[in-house]
């Protein structure tokens, strides 16, 4: 199967599976790179866990199975960020949950369940999701968060956000938009977002027909 890698069948846009991931996780940058962490931690054991794993996996119940391990690979990040970055990790711990249901709403999960595609395309398309909602969700927070607080954080320090800038305290210079510090600016962004990408993929499908 030839599917495109970004726009195609099993692609991570096809379905928006993460969509809820992407609207929380991106209020703030620190936000985001925590929660990219996470994915890429994800995605990647369990891109393993497809590769090694699969000839033993019976037939009834892998759902369970892959669901059991994939709920497992979060909760060992979860575990290990409490050690690394407990303050950041008590404001951010309620979408990092939300990993495990965005890659078993993926329909890379459902292809490796039917074996619609061979594992080896299964393991490179996940490798392009989980850098793509990484992307993504890091592109959109340095567009909400510098225009909807006026700040820009990263995870670190005693304090589990370091910002690089911050609106003054008189209250003078940029004002910001607090609409898109929300979740409702976060999801305006991501519509936003989606239709430029849409005009895009169907303005490069016509020079393709072409």
């Amino acid at each position: 199967m030839n599917s495109k890698l970004i726009w195609g069948k099993h692609s991570p846009l096809s379905a928006l599976s993460g969509a809820g991931l992407l609207i929380m996780a991106s209020s703030r940058l620190a936000f985001a790179v925590f929660c990219s962490g996470g994915i890429l931690w994800v995605y990647s054991l369990t891109a393993l866990l497809f590769y090694s794993a699969e000839k033993f996996m019976p037939r009834k119940g892998k759902f369970f199975i892959y669901l059991f391990f994939i709920s497992l690979f979060c909760s060992m990040y979860i575990l290990i960020m409490s050690f690394l970055n407990p303050i950041l990790l008590s404001a951010s711990w309620f979408f990092l949950v939300l990993i495990p249901p965005c890659f078993i709403g993926s329909r890379l999960f459902a292809a490796s369940e039917t074996r619609e595609i061979e594992i080896q395309e299964i393991l490179l398309k996940i490798a392009v999701e989980a850098a793509f909602l990484c992307i993504l969700l890091i592109a959109i927070s340095l567009i909400r968060e510098p225009l909807g607080i006026g700040s820009l954080s990263f995870p670190g320090g005693s304090y589990g956000i370091i910002e690089i800038f911050s609106p003054r305290e008189d209250g003078e210079g940029f004002v910001p938009i607090r609409l898109l510090s929300a979740s409702a600016g976060g999801l305006l962004i991501l519509g936003l977002c989606v239709s430029a990408f849409q005009y895009l993929k169907n303005q490069i499908s016509h020079r393709e027909d072409e």
